[in-house]
């Protein structure tokens, strides 16, 4: 017999239906609880999966001692908060990225979760990419010889957010693929944005990253371009 876990999903949104999906489909979850104000989302979830139990506060949730398990599909801007709560309740977090908006945050959250013996867990979904694996093991095995550098595109003509820069929004999944392959913090860090459709949110970014052995990687992300790419290129001796 299989090990099930209790799950409330908070935030049916964009990505969330995309989540809520997999868990529905899931055989390792037992009762799945989808959570959201919006009237839009809950019907979308009746319609689409009518055995999900739905509830519209996350105090409920919070409060349930049969729910084991969180998960925050909620706008970035919202994480911190939403995720201190879950945490200080008890239950196991699983959060879409990017995990806070500052280092202050996130570092307040793994102290949080390891305190309280709990588990968390952010939405890195290219750590399980074929691909990224493959060139992990690559790396690993000196088949690229010396790593000179990397460059990263990640771009495309929206999906423009208000609440989180493209920064925030996008080079999460880059940098944790960078840290996967690397398995080291870079020595120094520098960016460089424009904000073009809303003042203060970038819309386009430039980020460059320095290892240890003279590795630089280059990200540039943006919703902002004509041309949707998704690229890494990564070069070696």
């Amino acid at each position: 017999m299989k090990q099930t876990i209790n799950l409330a999903q908070i935030g049916v949104g964009y990505w969330g239906r995309n989540l809520l999906r997999s868990f529905y489909h899931s055989e390792y979850i037992g009762t799945l609880i989808a959570v959201d104000p919006s009237e839009k989302a809950q019907q979308w979830v009746k319609k689409e999966y009518p055995t999900i139990k739905i509830r519209d506060g996350f105090e409920s949730v919070l409060k349930d001692s049969s729910v084991q398990a969180i998960v925050l599909a909620t706008p970035a801007n919202t994480h911190f908060a939403l995720a201190k709560q879950a945490l200080l309740a008890g239950k196991h977090l699983f959060v879409e990225k990017p995990l806070a908006l500052s280092v202050k945050e996130a570092e307040e959250l793994v102290a949080l979760a390891r305190l309280n013996r709990r588990i968390l867990m952010v939405g890195h979904t290219f750590l399980y990419n074929a691909a990224v694996r493959t060139i992990k093991s690559y790396i690993e095995e000196g088949l690229l010889g010396q790593i000179y550098y990397v460059y990263s595109q990640r771009l495309n003509l929206g999906r423009v957010r208000s609440d989180v820069n493209a920064l925030w929004n996008l080079a999460p999944h880059d940098l944790s693929i960078l840290l996967y392959w690397f398995e080291k913090l870079p020595l120094q860090v520098s960016a460089k944005g424009d904000s073009f459709l809303q003042d203060s949110v970038e819309d386009v970014v430039f980020l460059n990253l320095d290892f240890q052995g003279g590795v630089s990687a280059h990200v540039h992300v943006s919703w902002l371009d004509p041309n949707k790419r998704r690229s890494m290129t990564l070069v070696g001796s």
